[in-house]
């Protein structure tokens, strides 16, 4: 009972702890960025190196960046999964897929972003893009979402798998109408995951998408992100004061998404369950 009650309490100040560091770090960011925060900051041009204006092509660029690394990692990550649960026999094939993509979850963000500056950026000639940034950050956050997917498909019980093709629908058919719906909860869990870090990194896309404050208009132009912006910001000395503003929208964006897909998370769990 004593040993019961002192795990208790040491999980209980560990969860403490961890609530208030995110807590002192969410106060002194929104006590100092919002002050900054207006209208016009959101939707205006940056001006003198950002020391003025606003962040409205930063924040475009973000979007489109993190939108166009989603396209090109989300399909290819949940087939992969597919065919390492469904079309695939253990063996040491399997455990060499698996190796690989653990082995690249954990590279870090700097090698990722020197292989696309070479490969994307050099060799290939297309310049600093958001299309280099996005596909690097695509190959980034891979193996997330295919260790997720995979765990969640894993997940779904045997008897649906079963059940479905013992009623003669082929295994395709089970698994775009029985596995994916039921497994689609901790596929989204692993996309948000993957979205976070997307948004949040730096060093690749300084490498592969560049700097420039100038709205992108194609895939093919240069963008910065916000944590592109905010790193400038205060690493070089330009405007601390704008720096806080731009970490501010950038955490508000994070809570919004994790607001957001605890809400689908929800709704895709009560369906899966008035369905059954």
């Amino acid at each position: 009972y004593l040993e019961e009650k002192l795990v208790f309490g040491v999980l209980l100040m560990c969860l403490l702890t961890s609530l208030f560091i995110l807590a002192a770090i969410i106060t002194h960011i929104l006590g100092h960025g919002l002050r900054e925060i207006n209208w016009a900051f959101l939707t205006s041009y940056p001006q003198d190196m950002g020391r003025k204006g606003g962040i409205f092509p930063v924040i475009i660029a973000t979007i489109e960046l993190v939108a166009l690394a989603l396209a090109f990692a989300v399909p290819p990550a949940i087939l992969t999964a597919l065919y390492l649960t469904d079309y695939s026999r253990e063996g040491l094939y399997t455990r060499l897929i698996r190796l690989s993509v653990d082995c690249l979850a954990g590279v870090p963000s700097i090698i990722f972003g020197l292989f696309g500056f070479i490969l994307l950026v050099s060799l290939m000639g297309w310049g600093w893009s958001l299309l280099a940034g996005a596909l690097t950050l695509a190959v980034m956050i891979l193996p997330t979402i295919i260790r997720a997917s995979e765990e969640a498909i894993k997940a779904v019980p045997v008897a649906l798998r079963e059940g479905s093709l013992a009623l003669g629908a082929s295994r395709w058919q089970t698994i775009r109408h029985i596995v994916l719906p039921v497994a689609a909860p901790g596929i989204l869990t692993g996309i948000i995951l993957a979205l976070g870090r997307a948004v949040g990194e730096t060093a690749a896309v300084l490498l592969t998408a560049g700097s420039t404050i100038n709205l992108p208009t194609s895939i093919f132009d240069p963008g910065r992100s916000l944590s592109v912006h905010l790193y400038i910001l205060t690493y070089e000395g330009i405007s601390f004061s704008r720096g806080y503003a731009t970490a501010a929208i950038l955490i508000f964006i994070v809570l919004v998404i994790n607001f957001l897909s605890g809400y689908l998370l929800y709704r895709m769990k009560w369906q899966v369950t008035a369905n059954k």
